[in-house]
């Protein structure tokens, strides 16, 4: 069995006459943090949801923990360990923080070990116990934020998927989220994939990063080898030439 817990190889995506993604080929290995990175509209968001069956793919192989798992329902998907954290958090306004999080519990259909993982998920979220009978659209974004991953931890999931966690947060915020996932990863051996549009950020906390312009990825390598940017600056903005790849869109 492979280290690997996330394959996604050759994918094509397409929403009408629009496509999404091309040809495009990620792996995240188990305990990994990989980002995803690049401009608006290049496609990241349909990786996420491609990866947790959201999203029209036409072409290519999706693997979780050498599963096949192309074309499988969400639901099914999410039961398999994959837990996906939405762009704009998307959390129940009407409902309490305690709510919210205990509805994320159902997938475990084990009343006793729901209970412990909202005691667990507070423990990492202090904030949020601070919250719990608040109506969750009554919270900041930073709190939203917190409940929605908070809301993935609840699923028990071992690949947690996060799209741009820094989205409308202020840099104190996002630091303070970055660690507390980065503690979770540490203490529970969590496998993330994450996209961002900052480069400066994941450099501090990527293990591996992918650079996607146009639906395509331009760059992959270690976070290590690119901590000068310059690569990441040439893939995100096209300042090179364009390759072959491009030249078919």
């Amino acid at each position: 069995m492979s280290n690997t817990i996330l394959s996604l190889s050759h994918i094509t995506v397409r929403y009408g006459q629009m496509t999404a993604l091309r040809d495009a080929s990620i792996h995240v290995d188990k305990g990994e943090v990989v980002c995803i990175i690049g401009p608006n509209g290049a496609g990241k968001s349909t990786m996420l949801a491609a990866a947790a069956g959201g999203a029209p793919v036409v072409s290519g192989n999706i693997q979780f923990n050498d599963k096949a798992i192309t074309g499988v329902a969400p639901e099914k998907i999410a039961r398999l360990g994959i837990s996906l954290v939405p762009e704009g958090r998307h959390v129940f306004g009407s409902l309490t923080v305690e709510e919210n999080l205990q509805i994320a519990g159902y997938i475990q259909k084990d009343s006793g070990q729901a209970k412990q993982d909202v005691e667990r998920v507070l423990t990492y979220f202090p904030r949020l116990r601070e919250r719990l009978k608040f109506p969750a659209g009554r919270l900041s974004g930073g709190e939203q934020q917190m409940l929605a991953i908070g809301r993935a931890l609840m699923t028990r999931a071992k690949l947690i998927m996060v799209d741009e966690p820094s989205l409308g947060l202020a840099p104190k915020i996002i630091d303070q989220i970055y660690q507390i996932l980065l503690d979770i990863r540490r203490t529970e051996g969590l496998t993330l994939l994450i996209n961002e549009q900052s480069s400066s950020r994941i450099l501090k906390h990527a293990d591996r990063i992918y650079v996607l312009r146009g639906g395509v990825i331009q760059l992959e390598g270690r976070a290590a080898d690119l901590a000068d940017g310059e690569a990441i600056r040439e893939a995100y903005f096209g300042f090179q030439h364009s390759d072959a790849r491009e030249t078919q869109q």
